[in-house]
């Protein structure tokens, strides 16, 4: 890691890096997608909702993937994502990750599923994305974002490389853009955060780096729902993981899994999916 990146990249990357964290995501929260899901019902399999997330994330860009496309997820996590665009257009995809540790599982898995031809995992931070200008036809990223202490500088990383008429798509647990002052401590408290994204602000970011708003899907309700989900999810299987995951982690887990659903229950928090395209 390059010593400018901010604290919070630092703090992101030890903490993913943890063997209580990989263990965590890789057993209980669905081991491919760790991202949040789109539910049909209370009880749908946590990795099934996630997968969801990604299908209807690329129907948004039918017409657009091939495999002639260059496209790179940012903080993308064991990588799920990238093997279901690899798998279903044939686009070769970059997938960019602060974790080693994360990125060794991907590697694996792409190795395993007979995609590592056409994934790339490169270890870094979006906040300095190692690739020339206009390197990519979509640049893609689901609820990674919160992690970086500039936001600015991410979304100014993205338009940097993405190619003229070009796709972002991403996802982002975000505050409401009329969240009251304070409310969310616990929850930045949890994650090592001064603050979190907004709708607004990622609108404005994107407008003045050149990239016009195609469409906002706000499914605000289903962080709650994922939150939940996996809070459940944990307190059933926790005699499973006691022995690779230790019993402080789970119980701060626990406590934080609950803030964000609390969080969202209030209409603190937004979430969904945003589409820009480079003019």
């Amino acid at each position: 890691m390059k010593k400018d990146y901010t604290d919070a990249v630092h703090t992101a990357r030890d903490y993913y890096n943890s063997k209580d964290a990989d263990n965590f995501y890789y057993t209980i929260w669905g081991g491919e997608d760790i991202h949040i899901g789109l539910y049909q019902s209370e009880d749908e399999p946590i990795f099934e909702a996630s997968r969801r997330t990604v299908e209807n994330m690329a129907s948004r860009l039918q017409g657009i993937l091939s495999d002639q496309s260059r496209v790179i997820d940012l903080g993308a996590g064991y990588g799920g994502s990238a093997r279901y665009l690899a798998k279903t257009f044939g686009t070769k995809v970059v997938a960019l990750n602060l974790s080693e540790v994360e990125n060794e599982r991907d590697r694996q898995m792409n190795r395993e599923q007979g995609l590592d031809h056409l994934i790339e995992v490169v270890d870094g931070s979006f906040e300095e994305i190692p690739f020339e200008d206009g390197s990519f036809d979509v640049v893609w990223s689901q609820d990674s974002f919160l992690h970086s202490g500039n936001r600015k500088k991410v979304i100014e990383e993205v338009a940097r490389v993405l190619a003229q008429g070009g796709d972002f798509i991403f996802t982002d647990p975000m505050q409401d853009d009329d969240c009251p002052e304070g409310v969310l401590q616990p929850i930045l408290d949890r994650i090592h955060l001064e603050t979190l994204g907004s709708p607004a602000f990622y609108r404005e970011e994107a407008l003045s780096r050149g990239l016009e708003e195609v469409a906002f899907e706000d499914h605000t309700e289903q962080l709650s729902n994922h939150y939940a989900r996996v809070l459940k999810e944990l307190s059933s299987r926790e005699e499973e993981i006691a022995g690779v995951v230790s019993n402080d982690y789970i119980e701060r887990m626990k406590k934080g899994l609950q803030h964000w659903v609390d969080g969202g229950k209030k209409g603190y928090l937004a979430w969904g999916i945003f589409h820009f395209r480079k003019k």
